[in-house]
């Protein structure tokens, strides 16, 4: 049975409650903290930065999955290695020199993720796919919570599957945006090893009860 991690999105979570939240995420069956970065610039929305990741960090119990949403990435890396996150995800559209990157990542001790925009192809990361811990498939538009998902992100994780057992990488899949109890399983059987999930975790009525439905849902 395929181990699929739940990793809800801080970003959806109640900020006037946000250590209540953080608790809830310690004690349920979710295995990551996804924190998006976001600058105004990269991406047409500014989220929380340091100050507040590193008060996540310090109540958090479970890995830290960073995703910037930043352009130059490459200034921030020792930062966020210092505030304690254990993944760091870049995306293919800010980087430059990807590979320098990457290994910059690295260097600091931390996971180092590729995220793919909707419109990237995956075939872009045939010459680095395996120095590549984690590629994030984007299943929305960055910036914005809420959005309806794309229904093309089966078949991109299915391509991006069958180049990572090609070139024999031991890379993970994630995917971030619209991710409910109805395309979860569906989004396990296409390949994916992550779901990141805001909005219908913390709007849910019961957002433990529902990390744990989803949990099942992808038992698979």
């Amino acid at each position: 049975m395929k181990n699929i991690l739940i990793a809800p999105s801080v970003l959806a979570a109640d900020f006037a409650n946000l250590q209540r939240d953080i608790e809830m995420i310690n004690n349920s069956e979710a295995d990551w903290f996804h924190i998006d970065i976001m600058d105004g610039v990269f991406v047409p929305n500014i989220s929380f930065g340091m100050p507040v990741l590193e008060a996540i960090t310090k109540h958090a119990k479970k890995t830290i999955d960073v995703h910037l949403m930043i352009v130059d990435p490459d200034r921030y890396i020792k930062t966020f290695a210092a505030l304690g996150a254990n993944i760091l995800q870049v995306h293919y559209e800010a980087c430059t020199h990807l590979h320098r990157t990457l290994q910059a990542i690295k260097a600091e001790g931390m996971k180092a993720g590729v995220v793919l925009n909707p419109h990237t192809n995956v075939d872009l990361l045939e010459d680095i796919i395996t120095d590549i811990d984690l590629v994030c498939i984007m299943s929305v538009n960055p910036g914005f919570g809420g959005q309806s998902f794309i229904e093309n992100t089966y078949s991109k994780i299915e391509k991006l599957k069958a180049l990572i057992n090609k070139k024999n990488a031991k890379t993970i899949i994630e995917v971030d945006g619209g991710v409910t109890n109805k395309n979860a399983a569906q989004l396990v059987r296409a390949g994916a090893d992550v779901l990141v999930a805001g909005n219908f975790v913390f709007k849910a009525e019961n957002p433990s009860q529902t990390i744990s439905d989803l949990k099942a849902i992808t038992c698979i």
